[in-house]
C-alpha cells in the first residue's frame, strides 16, 4: 500500500511461451542490451529441448521506463514475430486491480487482507462482493466497499448480471476467497479476468461440495487444498498451487476442517501473489509458476 520506490517504477517483468527454437534468449538479451536495460532476473522452462513448449520470465531494469516502454515494446514486438511468441510486458510499480469474492467463511478473506494491509499483495483492491452480509462492517473499517449480492437458485443470473456490471472490464483478478457459488462460464467470459478459486481439497481428490466430511469418512492421513484458475469445468482449471498437511485417526472431522483452513489460506495466498507478480503462465490447462 505504500508507493513504489524509484528502482522498482523502472523495472519490467517480461513473460514469454512459444514453441522452443534455438536463439530465443540470446534474441530477448540482445534486444534489451541494446535498448540499455539491466537483466536482474531470468528464468526460463522447456517442455523438451527440441521442438517442446518454451516458457520464460524475465525481469529487467531500465531507467526512465515509464518514457521508454514503446520502444521497449516495439523493439520487443519485432525480436517476437519471427520466434511466434505469445509475450506480455508490465511494469514491476503497476499494481493489478483486483475483487474478492467471498461467502460465510471468513479465513480466506481475512487472510487475504491482512496480507494486503502488510504489502505482502501488490494489488489494489476494488471492493468485497458477498451473497451474505455477515462481513460488511470488518471490510467497511478497512475503507472497502462492500457490495452484499444475494443469489438463489431463481436469482443467480440476475445476481452474475449484478457483478458484471460492478466489474467486468474493470478489474484484473478475481479472487474466489471460499465463495461457494458455481460461477456460469457466461460470467466467467465476460469478466475479462482471470479468476483464481481456493478448493478445499487436494484436487483431483473430493472435488465438490464437504471434502472434509468425506476426507472424515474415507480416514485420509493428509489434508490438502488447491488453488487453481476458474473454467467453466468445475473444479478442473490450471492448478497454480496445492500443499497438504498430515493428520492422524485421532483427528475429528472439527480437526480436519481446522488444519484444512490453515492449508487454505496459505495456498490462496501465494496463488494470488504468483499471479500478481507474473510467475504463472498457463498452457493446456498447465500452469509453469517461476519462483525465482
Amino acid at each position: 500500500m505504500s508507493s513504489s520506490s524509484p528502482t522498482e517504477a523502472d523495472v519490467a517483468r517480461l513473460v514469454v511461451s512459444c514453441r522452443d527454437r534455438h536463439g530465443i534468449v540470446a534474441a530477448l538479451s540482445t534486444a534489451l542490451a541494446d535498448l540499455g536495460a539491466n537483466i536482474i532476473s531470468s528464468a526460463q522452462h522447456s517442455t523438451d529441448p527440441e521442438g517442446g513448449m518454451f516458457f520464460l520470465r524475465m525481469a529487467f531494469h531500465l531507467g526512465g521506463l515509464e518514457t521508454r516502454l514503446p520502444d521497449v515494446e516495439g523493439r520487443l514486438a519485432d525480436v517476437a514475430a519471427p520466434f511466434e511468441m505469445t509475450w506480455h510486458l508490465s511494469r514491476a510499480s503497476q499494481r493489478k486491480r483486483a475483487v474478492i469474492f467471498v461467502s460465510r467463511e471468513d479465513h480466506c478473506l481475512f487472510d487475504l487482507l491482512w496480507r494486503w494491509q502488510r504489502g505482502e499483495l501488490p494489488m489494489d483492491l476494488a471492493a468485497v462482493v458477498s451473497n451474505h452480509p455477515d462481513h460488511a462492517a470488518s471490510v467497511e473499517a478497512l475503507g472497502l466497499p462492500y457490495h452484499h449480492v444475494p443469489v438463489t437458485p431463481e436469482t443467480k443470473p440476475e445476481a452474475e448480471r449484478r457483478a458484471l456490471e460492478l466489474f467486468a472490464g474493470s478489474v484484473d483478478l478475481v479472487i474466489l476467497a471460499r465463495y461457494m457459488q458455481i460461477l456460469s462460464p457466461q460470467f466467467l467470459e465476460a469478466i475479462g479476468a482471470p479468476v483464481i478459486n481456493i478448493h478445499h481439497s487436494f484436487l483431483p481428490a473430493f472435488v465438490g461440495q464437504n471434502p472434509y466430511a468425506r476426507a472424515y469418512e474415507r480416514g485420509v492421513k493428509l489434508i490438502g487444498a488447491t488453488a487453481h484458475y476458474a473454467t467453466p469445468d468445475l473444479d478442473e482449471g490450471p492448478i497454480i498451487e496445492q500443499d497438504v498437511e498430515r493428520v492422524w485417526h485421532a483427528h475429528t472431522a472439527a480437526d480436519l476442517t481446522r488444519v484444512g483452513r490453515d492449508v487454505e489460506r496459505l495456498v490462496l495466498a501465494r496463488a494470488v501473489r504468483w499471479h500478481l507478480e507474473d510467475r504463472v503462465l498457463v498452457h493446456d490447462n498447465r500452469t509453469v509458476v517461476f519462483l525465482s
